[in-house]
């Protein structure tokens, strides 16, 4: 952690990034890029574009909405599944992930042993869409960006004429509301990803498999 500690201090001073609000106080698992921090992202999705965009030729790129409808959640078992155990404690009200706690325990920040009973909470951001709050206007911030391209699949192929096998590469921001942040960048509620889904025959499935992940090592 002290090693952790001097790596955060430099890259501050350094330009690269910056505690998210700091000058009022900051808000926990959020990060603003700063001067240099900024062009060394830009540089790393420019090179990783060019290496699954624009260097094949069975690969497409797209741009999804953060915000999707929230039958798109309900299809693909995120508000039923995408959850953390989460436990409370008694004593100071703080809570955890119960499967990063301690083996004994212990809560990290009043040292007691007195827990609630675990409950599954969803790490998705809920928010509303237009004027009124209701169940029928609700949606969350995306967690992840697959989505966006499962939902589009139809809207490539009918518009690029792509033929199988063939990937869909999207570069953008998920956000989690970690119960747990920490180790710096490494876990935080806003984060941008870059990803491509690969679309191909089942009996080439591992094959290719193979293929895109000796790429990505690579």
């Amino acid at each position: 952690m002290d090693l952790m500690d001097k790596i955060v201090s430099l890259c501050k001073r350094r330009g690269y990034f910056f505690p998210g609000s700091e000058i009022y106080g900051g808000l926990g698992g959020i990060y603003d890029l700063g001067p240099f921090g900024v062009e060394l992202a830009k540089n790393i999705k420019d090179l990783w574009w060019k290496s699954v965009v624009y260097d094949r030729d069975n690969i497409v790129g797209l741009d999804s909405s953060i915000l999707m409808n929230q039958k798109v959640w309900e299809t693909s078992g995120h508000i039923e599944s995408f959850t953390d155990p989460l436990v409370e404690c008694k004593n100071c009200h703080s809570r955890f992930r119960q499967d990063l706690l301690p083996k004994i325990r212990i809560c990290p920040s009043c040292r007691k042993n007195n827990w609630t009973k675990l409950k599954m909470f969803n790490l998705m951001f809920k928010t509303y869409i237009g004027p009124v709050e209701s169940k029928f206007s609700e949606t969350y911030l995306r967690p992840e960006t697959a989505q966006g391209i499962f939902v589009n699949f139809a809207n490539v192929v009918d518009s690029i004429r792509v033929k199988l096998p063939f990937g869909i590469a999207q570069i953008g921001k998920g956000f989690r509301n970690e119960i747990t942040i920490g180790n710096f960048l490494f876990r935080v509620r806003e984060f941008e990803m870059m990803e491509l889904e690969y679309f191909t025959y089942p009996e080439k499935a591992s094959q290719d498999f193979e293929y895109w992940k000796k790429e990505r090592i690579d």
